[in-house]
Order: structure tokens, then C-alpha cells, then sequence
């Protein structure tokens, strides 16, 4: 089992910066890909984006490339999103997720590869 918690989330004006933080804990010796997904009212669970294990590759929605970046840092079993000029369309609940794999460069896109979600974070962009 792994569990995952997310932070970093808030409330902030539109063109602004959030950085979100998703701690794992459990068994994370395992290797797994990571992902990033988020979801507005009244609308579906969408991709936003992913990073290999190795942190060596990432994917992103592409409505988002050049404004979102996705790393990680396996040491203290860590992913981030950082968010740049954000939008009030931006605003949802974002969730990251784990996806056991064993190709270690590969980002996992699949939504119903992850095994493991967490709680969420609420992130709001003021217009």
C-alpha cells in the first residue's frame, strides 16, 4: 500500500504561481510512475500530467505545456507540480496518483493504471 498526500494547494489571483507537493509514504520501495490529475465541478477527472520513476521523462495535457512542470525527488519520496500563470479555468481539486511500473523512463498517461490516489488539493484562481 502507498499512501499519498497532497499540499500546497489555495487560493490565488489569476496569473499567479502555486507550487502543490505530494508526499508518499507506505511502500515505496516499489518503483512507480507518477501522475497529476485534476478535476472541476461538474466536469470529469482529467489528466494534467506524469513522470516516469527515473524523473527522466515527463507527458502533459497539452492545453498546459509551458505553464505546468512536473519533478520529483525520489530521496524524500516526493513529487511536485508547479503551476505558473494560472487561470480561473485552472481552478479544481488537483489529485496526484502512483502507478506501479517497471519501465522505469516511461510516464504512465493512462488514468486506469494508477493504483494509488490521494485526497486532493483545492487550488481556486481568482479572476
Amino acid at each position: 500500500q502507498v499512501q499519498l498526500v497532497e499540499s500546497g494547494g489555495g487560493l490565488v489571483q489569476d496569473g499567479g504561481s502555486l507550487r502543490l507537493s505530494c508526499a508518499a509514504s507506505g511502500r515505496t520501495s516499489s518503483t512507480y510512475a507518477m501522475g497529476w490529475f485534476r478535476q472541476a465541478p461538474g466536469k470529469e477527472r482529467e489528466f494534467v500530467a506524469a513522470i516516469s520513476w527515473s524523473g527522466l521523462n515527463t507527458s502533459y495535457r497539452d492545453s498546459l505545456k509551458g505553464r505546468f512542470t512536473v519533478s520529483r525527488d525520489n530521496a524524500e519520496n516526493t513529487v511536485y507540480l508547479q503551476m505558473n500563470s494560472l487561470k480561473p479555468e485552472d481552478t479544481a481539486v488537483y489529485y496526484c496518483a502512483a502507478a506501479r511500473t517497471g519501465a522505469f523512463h516511461t510516464p504512465v498517461v493512462d488514468t486506469a493504471r494508477y493504483n494509488y490516489w490521494g485526497q486532493g488539493t483545492q487550488v481556486t484562481v481568482s479572476s
